[in-house]
């Protein structure tokens, strides 16, 4: 072994492990909205301190996954459709503008792992794995984000991606709801694809719409 390889693993790698492992809990519904966090219960099953634990339910409080109440402690917010329609809204106003900017200058590289992302998400739709599901979908869109031309667009996503996915993984707990979802997306990657500014922000609106009114069902039901 190289004398200047450092194994080590540090607190931070061990906080944001947490973080991450949390978060995908909570993306596959394992916590239900409104349901408490038990600390002691959480330490035991991640192995890790109470401290350590505290600062990655920290960070999630930062992207609104959970919500910690004096005297109460950390609880998974109960589902608000005000707040989904809020997210919903600016989601729209950022992907569609996305998508668009998006068409126009995309590289033949960029254009390969786009098209590979969404072969990705094609393969989780047809399995039961809905964390497969989320996780492609917004590999999907970070592409998209990430060569739109604009990096101010793409922070602003980043900071709501968490709450994105929380609700994408409540609309494709619909049946049918992945696969409408794969075809909508094709649309788009194929409209990034021609090159077609117009058609890649009708697509991506169209599939912001459709995702809305699932959630929405979703919700209705307690899904």
């Amino acid at each position: 072994m190289p004398p200047d390889l450092n194994l080590r693993i540090s607190p931070r790698s061990v906080q944001r492990e947490t973080v991450d492992k949390l978060r995908l809990a909570i993306f596959s519904g394992l916590f239900q909205p409104g349901s408490r966090l038990i600390e002691s219960q959480l330490c035991t099953q991640l192995g890790i301190s109470r401290p350590s634990l505290r600062e990655a339910l920290r960070s999630l409080e930062a992207e609104r996954l959970i919500e910690i109440v004096p005297n109460r402690g950390p609880s998974i917010p109960a589902l608000s459709w005000e707040v989904a329609t809020a997210i919903y809204e600016v989601r729209e106003l950022l992907e569609v503008e996305a998508a668009g900017r998006c068409a126009s200058r995309i590289s033949p590289e960029q254009l390969v792992e786009l098209e590979k992302s969404l072969s990705a998400f094609e393969a989780a739709a047809s399995s039961n794995d809905s964390l497969a599901r989320v996780m492609t979908a917004a590999d999907f869109y970070s592409i998209i984000l990430a060569n739109c031309g604009n990096p101010i667009l793409e922070e602003v996503h980043r900071g709501l991606v968490a709450r994105i996915s929380f609700f994408r993984g409540r609309s494709m707990s619909l049946e049918g709801r992945a696969q409408s979802s794969l075809a909508e997306m094709r649309e788009i990657f194929e409209s990034i694809a021609a090159g077609d500014e117009k058609a890649a922000r009708e697509a991506s609106k169209q599939h912001v719409l459709k995702a809305k009114a699932a959630a929405k069902i979703s919700m209705d039901s307690g899904l």
